[in-house]
């Protein structure tokens, strides 16, 4: 049955390696990328348009064009943008929680080459799809809105944390039905140690972020539902521990309310550069046959460090240099979520190349040219799943600070821009690329001429 199934999918798969099913996403989101680095958010999204031209969009396409709309200053059609991909996530959610049998075998289903299977994304973006629709509402000013997301991100981790505690149970009885023993470790040549490296070690999961659970903590603070801050704040500490903002935010919940009513909490965040790229590499692997171990050459993901942007260490505010705190960094999720998935990767992979070489010499022994043909279409199929949401910012990092209502002089790098002081508590994004400058809504604008050269500024208001 093995046999007959994966001489049907080779065959078909040497029809559909020409289709949309197999293109290269990182040429593509280079490409994309290379746009937005340069300033020219509309050419970044008339490309991602053109890629996608198809009537039923994937996960992907509305998780990169939500970010590009943001970047470009369009944050309702950033929020409706990724409110469709949130709608993709939910059925997701649906669907495991109404079947998660039949989500599991799905995804044990050792005979499909991962690129080919319906891409679901990785849980820390679904966490921070959530996190950055957050971000937008506060932006816009709309705490409320917010805080619905931020109820969505809890339940979500909830949700992801008990479907990979039955993942791992599910693959550890696979790989002693089939004998798979291949670890990590035995990928010679694979750069094991990007993913034990200590920044992505230290990682609880792929899929927490203490910038998530400090937002929801600001935004309960903000709602006055300081009992539901804590917990966020507390989060945030386990999170990333000994980061004296993140205890100051805890210690200043138990203190009586200073501010005075022309002051307001506000929350500089600053996000930099580009999540990392996902790329193949080959690494000669011992397969079980019939006939003993074979050494077969099998393609693996790993992670590209983007080099677009560098992230800042502070800022100035009125002349005051202020530093920078780093509260989540995705390349270090991305390691971690793809240290976590190794061993079903190695699983799959595995037994995808065992059943292949079997279905292969039994061809050839009847039929040579069959033969030759589930080989070609082996080598176009082989190669490891390269989609990841590109455009998600690498690194975010946070100031928080009170000051007078009114306008304020801030500075990042060369580049100046008059903030606006309004509520009393404030959220205001900013998004660095390459040499370029995000901001959205009305909070933050251009201090001069020069500095336009380096702001991409738009607003929704």
């Amino acid at each position: 049955m093995q046999f007959r199934a994966l001489v049907a999918l080779t065959l078909c798969s040497t029809f559909l390696s020409g289709c949309e099913t197999f293109r290269s996403y990182e040429n593509e989101l280079t490409q994309t990328s290379l746009h937005l680095q340069s300033g020219n958010v509309d050419a970044a999204i008339a490309l991602l348009e053109s890629n996608n031209s198809g009537e039923n969009k994937d996960l992907l396409y509305y998780l990169e064009k939500g970010e590009l709309l943001r970047n470009k200053g369009d944050l309702q059609g950033s929020l409706e943008a990724w409110a469709q991909a949130d709608r993709q996530i939910f059925e997701w959610e649906e669907s495991v929680r109404s079947d998660p049998a039949k989500h599991l075998a799905n995804i044990g289903s050792l005979l499909v080459n991962d690129r080919v299977r319906r891409y679901e994304g990785y849980d820390y973006e679904k966490v921070m799809l959530t996190t950055q629709m957050a971000v937008n509402h506060l932006a816009l000013g709309d705490f409320e809105a917010a805080r619905v997301e931020i109820k969505k991100t809890h339940e979500r981790e909830a949700l992801i944390a008990e479907l990979r505690d039955k993942e791992y149970l599910k693959r550890e009885e696979e790989a002693e039905q089939q004998g798979i023993t291949a670890e990590m470790k035995d990928l010679q040549g694979y750069p094991v140690e990007t993913l034990n490296a200590p920044e992505v070690l230290a990682l609880k999961n792929s899929y927490q972020s203490a910038f998530s659970h400090y937002l929801s903590g600001f935004v309960y603070e903000a709602l006055g539902e300081r009992g539901l801050a804590a917990p966020g704040y507390r989060k945030a500490v386990e999170l990333r521990p000994d980061t004296p903002l993140l205890e100051q935010a805890l210690l200043d919940l138990d203190k009586p309310l200073s501010r005075g009513s022309d002051e307001s909490d506000v929350l500089l965040v600053v996000q930099s550069g580009l999540a990392p790229a996902r790329d193949s590499v080959r690494i000669p692997l011992p397969i079980p046959t019939p006939d003993g171990l074979i050494i077969t050459p099998l393609s693996f993901p790993v992670i590209k460090s983007d080099t677009s942007s560098i992230s800042l260490q502070s800022l100035s505010l009125n002349g005051e240099v202020l530093p920078l705190t780093e509260l989540n960094s995705t390349e270090a999720m991305s390691r971690r979520a793809l240290r976590d998935d190794m061993p079903g990767i190695i699983l799959r992979t595995s037994v995808r190349a065992a059943t292949r070489t079997i279905a292969q010499k039994q061809l050839n022994e009847v039929n040579p040219l069959a033969g030759l043909a589930v080989g070609l279409a082996s080598a176009i199929t082989e190669g490891a799943d390269e989609r990841t949401w590109r455009t998600l910012p690498d690194s975010t990092q946070i100031v928080r600070l009170r000051l007078k209502k009114g306008e304020h002089q801030l500075q990042l790098g060369a580049t100046q821009l008059r903030l606006n002081v309004e509520r009393d508590y404030q959220v205001v994004p900013l998004r660095l690329l390459g040499s370029q400058i995000f901001t959205s809504g009305n909070s933050v604008t251009p201090l001069n001429t020069e500095s336009l050269q380096n702001v991409a500024q738009a607003t929704s208001l």
